[in-house]
């Protein structure tokens, strides 16, 4: 095991902006308090809420770290006493409020997952935050099953290819929405039953004319703005509409009258600010449900590029332009 250092290499915001304002500057070597680990960060995924955050709008929740970065895998090199789930040199992947983007991060051991012996740290950095997302708001909020269609905004996005995978993987069928030909063509290609290029088509149509008029029994929606009364049209009787983003902005003007009429349940959550029990919660369930898939292969991270810490300025921007399709990591 390599000798821990005192300092090391983080990104943080300095003020709000674009990319240009992630800078590499030098921070202590966080040390384990209660019940975690310390790991030695080798991949660290980039999302949305990241560019949310550097722009100002998306501010770390209390106590959590400045430092950019939600999710990362890495390798166990230090622990608290009281934390005995991860021994020395294992290699993990897990959730964090904060901190990802650094070369050292401590972690809650409830809140990380064992990596699949045959999975990289690249793909295991892709992994954490768009897995623990869908499996809470499209399983666990709203109850997809085996046999219902889920309609999916933003299909080939990280959260988008992720949801696609899993809810073919337990039986569901999918209709994803997204922006160009080539993306409509990557959802297929992961599972998708029916891609929808928003930009030339209606989604409505395209759901009532899969499902032979009766819409979508879960929609999972990340734009908001003029989605929501769209996403009532196109929810089947009894559907369920969760909401986890707001892309195109949270108020509207809304006729409730559908939401009675169709008996549905439009329901959101956000990930980030929930107690480390609640996360370890929803860890639990993609421990049992969900690793398995991964290790066997009939679900894996759908990667769209790479780039060193010191080029996260560059991964950012690759985000901003909006042609990503799947997941950007920063390898350390």
């Amino acid at each position: 095991m390599e000798p821990i250092p005192g300092v090391m290499r983080a990104v943080i915001a300095e003020g709000s902006g674009g990319p240009d304002v992630l800078k590499v500057v030098e921070r202590p070597v966080p040390q384990p308090g209660e019940g975690e680990i310390l790991v030695r960060v080798k991949a660290a995924g980039v999302n949305r809420p990241d560019v949310i955050q550097r722009q100002g709008g998306y501010p770390p929740p209390p106590g959590a770290s400045d430092i950019l970065g939600l999710e990362l895998a890495g390798e166990v090199v230090g622990s608290d006493p009281n934390a005995n789930r991860f021994p020395a040199g294992a290699r993990v992947m897990a959730l964090v409020a904060g901190g990802a983007y650094a070369d050292y991060v401590v972690v809650h051991e409830s809140n990380a997952l064992p990596i699949p012996d045959d999975m990289s740290f690249e793909e295991a950095g892709a992994i954490p935050e768009t897995y623990f997302t869908v499996w809470t708001n499209v399983f666990e909020r709203g109850g997809l099953k085996s046999g219902e269609t889920l309609l999916v905004h933003g299909g080939s996005s990280g959260i988008g290819t992720t949801a696609i995978q899993l809810a073919k993987a337990f039986g569901a069928k999918v209709v994803a929405t997204a922006g160009s030909a080539e993306k409509c063509e990557a959802c297929l290609r992961i599972g998708a039953d029916v891609a929808v290029n928003y930009r030339s088509e209606d989604f409505v149509a395209a759901v009532k004319e899969f499902t032979d008029g009766r819409g979508a029994d879960v929609i999972l929606d990340m734009v908001g703005g003029d989605y929501i009364p769209r996403n009532h049209e196109a929810a089947a009787q009894d559907g369920r509409i969760v909401q986890i983003a707001f892309l195109k902005g949270s108020k509207v003007e809304l006729d409730f009258r559908r939401l009675m009429l169709k008996r549905l349940t439009h329901t959101g959550s956000t990930l980030r600010s929930r107690s480390v029990a609640e996360k370890a919660a929803i860890a639990q369930g993609l421990e049992t449900q969900v690793l398995p898939l991964l290790a066997e292969g009939r679900c894996k991270p759908v990667m769209d590029s790479t780039f060193a810490l010191e080029d996260v300025a560059k991964a950012h921007a690759r985000m901003d332009g909006g042609e990503h399709i799947g997941k950007i990591v920063l390898l350390l």
